[in-house]
């Protein structure tokens, strides 16, 4: 799994088109999905990521200390702050441009498994006292977001 983690004080996401094998007009889309202070998380899951991989993601996110205390030093944790998660399925963070100028997308995992542990991810999340809304997986996005900081990280295991 591989995450790149923004601090936001705001974020949004828009759907802007929905997967489906037919008519992708005839189904209405999702309002848009927005948080405050808090973190966006875009999350690329591989065929090797497991109950594990998710286990060790959704606490290390819980407890990292990337929020600011009273004195103004990164302290306080997510749920410490009461910030809310945007989380967005995101496989293009496996892209592989060393050769070429196309990336290859071949370290993502297959799409059920992909989604299956997105979702899990996310009421790991959940599970710890963390509101999290998501994007929709395999859809045209528009993400927004305010990164506050600016804080950026990049997680992988």
């Amino acid at each position: 799994m591989r995450i790149v983690l923004q601090r936001v004080s705001s974020a949004s996401v828009r759907v802007l088109s929905q997967r489906t094998a037919s008519c992708p007009d005839a189904l209405p889309l999702p309002e848009p999905q927005g948080i405050g202070l808090g973190l966006l998380v875009l999350v690329a899951v591989s065929d090797a990521d497991d109950d594990d991989t998710v286990s060790w993601m959704s606490r290390k996110i819980a407890h990292l200390r990337i929020f600011e205390d009273d004195a103004g030093a990164m302290n306080r944790s997510i749920r410490e702050v009461q910030g809310e998660i945007l989380s967005i399925s995101q496989f293009t963070l496996y892209g592989d441009a060393r050769k070429g100028n196309r990336p290859s997308f071949m370290a993502a995992g297959k799409p059920e498994h992909a989604e299956h542990i997105w979702n899990q991810f996310n009421e790991a999340l959940r599970s710890q006292g963390i509101i999290v809304r998501t994007g929709t997986f395999a859809t045209h996005m528009s993400v927004k977001l305010v990164n506050d900081g600016p804080v950026t990280l990049i997680l992988e295991r």
